[in-house]
Order: C-alpha cells, then structure tokens, then sequence
C-alpha cells in the first residue's frame, strides 16, 4: 500500500528518491504534520532573498511540506531547494491549488494578486498579508504590522529602520527568533561542471575573477550606472595594480544585451551569455569570485552564492541588505538618497555620485578578506533512483 501521508508522495508515480511507492519498501518515509503554503510571486531578487525563510520554516515546522506559489521565471531561482512543490499562477496551478488545504499560509506580497489566491485556496491560519473586504492590504497577524507599518511611511523606511528585509519578512511570519539565516541556493552537478567550465575560460591561469553586474529591472532603472560611468569604473579598475592580471566579466540579463556590448567596447573584458535564462546567469556568477552590483538580481545571485559583493546604493535602503559579512557597500554621496523613485531630473543622477577608490577598495578588500566559505558538498542518493546529484552549499 501507497503512503498517501509521505511527504513526498504526488499520486501518480515514484518519488525521486525510490523506485516503488510502497509501505514497508522505501526508507524515505517522513510524515507531514503541517502543510504549508508560502506565496511570494515577485519580484526575482526579492523571492531569492526570501528562500532564506526555509531553514526557519522548517525549524519552526520540523515536519512539514511546504508549497511554494511564485511567478515566472521565479521559480527557476527556487530549482532543487527543500521545497516539496512549486506551483505558478496559470490556470493549471490555480486548479491544482484549489485541490489542496494547508495549515499554515505564509504571505510574503503585499499585493491583491497574492491575497487573491488566498481566496482560491483552504487555509487554516495566514500569516503575513492579506485584503480586507474593501481591497485593502493590511497585516494578517500582529507580528506583521511593523513591516506593514514601514511600507507606508518613508521616513521609517529610510531613516528609522535598521533592520534587513530578511529580518523584518522572517519576523512578519512569527518564524521565532531571527538566526540570520542564509539565502538558499543549488547547482545540479551538471551546472557545477558548467561553472567550473566558464571559470577556466574566463580565467586559464586561474586568477581571480571580477564580475560587473550593469543592469536592474526597469521597475527602478536608476539602480544601474550609466554606459559611461561603468567604462570608467571598469578602465579604473583594469589599471590597479591591485587587480592585475584578473578578467573582468560583464554580468546581466537579456535586456542587458546591448548596453554589456556598449560598455564593453574597445575594454579587455568577457561578455557573460544575458540570453540563456537565469539558471545560466547564475552559472555566470558562480563562476566570478568578487562581484559588484546595484540593488539588483545579480546582487542576490551573488549574495546567495557566497561571493565577495560591493553593492552600490543610490536610490534605494541599504540597511535592508544583509551581505552576511562577505562584501562592503558603497553608498552614493547625492544628498537626496534613498528616494525610490522611479523617475529623475536632477542634472546628477545618484549613480553618477559614487566614488570610484571606494569601490575598488571595496573589492581589494575581497582578496584579503573573504570569510572561510565551505566548499560546495555534492550529494549522493544511496539508492539507483536519484534523478541528478546536487551541490548545494
């Protein structure tokens, strides 16, 4: 007989970890006592800094099955971590949704989309966000409301908060004390090899590698340079002794394409692939050792694979970043900073503000130093039946 109460049991065919459902036939058994559901649908750095929420869900829940909703591509960032299912938002999902009841939501956006599938699913107790009977957002639960509270007035965002954005979610779930947990992160094997691959040809003779992360969304485009402010900072670094000889490598997305191809031009620097999709970003990132980035997705990428990062803040809070003591900040010098705008006219721009020596002592001091990081473990099933081994830090 099946185990219909498995953690990992889908209803239709053997798990991964065994190659018969059956009672008495698979040592892999966990029984579930709280199922939940976690919706964090975007946007893409955001969901890859709240995977650090899973070690505290599980502490809190040891037993648990946890169901992730998010948007795409997000659920590309969320690839072979402890999460039992992924589900997105198209009609398919929703039904498949609709099939299931949890114990526990945890509701990360504050948004009408997110507390709308609230509505679609069987809920015993939410955490979080939800909507009123008006459309209005408000906290779930008492311990939500600071977060809540802060979104709502600038000047706590800005100038009173010191916490990160980590700590200020974990807590709005009532996940317990905060342990400032990690971001969660996984290549497959094959993904290592291919980190391993680009490493070599970035760098043959094995130097470290410096990657410029240009882009950001274009929710807030003032969280990337201009052309001309990264060649500069690229030609000041290419020209430090403290640098020579290390291969600086473009870093971005596909709409990153053509400004990587403009800032690049005439500089001895590689051009990362920006076409390929976010598992091969990543790919790219895992294989630089030091990283400078805006407050962007290829920051995250960077923060969650425990390389050296400089984060440059202009418009928006760096206090709510947490760069796990493996990287510095360089904040802009224009006296308007944080203002999270989404539109500028100022004849400076905060981007154009920032100190270049800063910078590269920032990096500079990556070389010296980086924290001990442990080494990537990869792990084996004892049975034939594991679909692809993993690394995972």
């Amino acid at each position: 007989m099946s185990e219909t109460s498995c953690r990992h049991f889908n209803g239709y065919k053997p798990c991964s970890k065994n190659l018969v459902c059956a009672r008495g036939a698979c040592g892999f058994y966990e029984s579930v006592q709280t199922r939940i559901l976690v919706v964090h649908l975007e946007a893409l750095g955001a969901v890859l800094r709240s995977t650090s929420l899973i070690p505290a869900i599980r502490r809190k829940y040891p037993k648990a099955q946890i169901t992730w909703v998010t948007k795409s591509p997000a659920h590309h960032l969320l690839q072979g971590l402890d999460i039992d299912r992924v589900l997105g938002i198209g009609q398919e999902d929703l039904l498949r949704l609709e099939a299931l009841q949890f114990d526990v939501g945890l509701i990360v956006d504050k948004s009408l989309v997110a507390a709308g599938l609230l509505m679609r699913t069987q809920i015993d107790k939410v955490f979080g966000f939800k909507a009123n009977s008006a459309g209005a957002i408000v906290p779930a639960n008492s311990e939500a409301r600071d977060l809540w509270e802060l979104g709502l007035s600038d000047h706590k965002k800005f100038f009173v908060n010191v916490k990160s954005e980590q700590q200020l979610v974990h807590e709005s779930m009532a996940l317990g004390p905060y342990a400032r947990d990690e971001y969660q992160a996984q290549f497959t094997y094959m993904e290592m090899s291919q980190v391993a691959q680009r490493r070599h040809a970035w760098s043959p003779m094995g130097r470290e590698i410096i990657g410029i992360n240009t882009g950001c969304s274009a929710v807030l485009p003032y969280k990337k340079m201009s052309v001309q402010g990264q060649r500069e900072l690229i030609q000041e670094i290419i020209k430090d002794p403290r640098f020579r000889g290390m291969p600086v490598v473009l870093l971005g997305g596909p709409e990153d394409s053509e400004r990587n191809e403009a800032i690049g031009r005439g500089l001895p620097v590689f051009q990362s692939p920006t076409t390929k999709g976010i598992r091969d970003g990543m790919i790219s990132v895992g294989a630089c050792s030091l990283v400078f980035s805006g407050d962007s997705l290829g920051m995250h990428m960077a923060i969650a694979l425990k390389k050296w990062v400089v984060a440059w803040f202009g418009p928006t809070c760096q206090q709510e970043i947490d760069l796990y003591s493996r990287g510095a900040k360089v904040l802009t010098k224009a006296a308007c900073s944080p203002c999270w705008k989404r539109f500028c006219d100022k004849p400076l721009m905060c981007y154009d503000q920032l100190d270049f020596a800063d910078v590269g002592n920032a990096l500079a001091r990556g070389l010296v130093d980086t924290p001990a990081v442990p080494q990537p473990v990869l792990e084996f099933s004892d049975g034939p039946s594991v679909l692809s081994d993993r690394i995972s830090w």
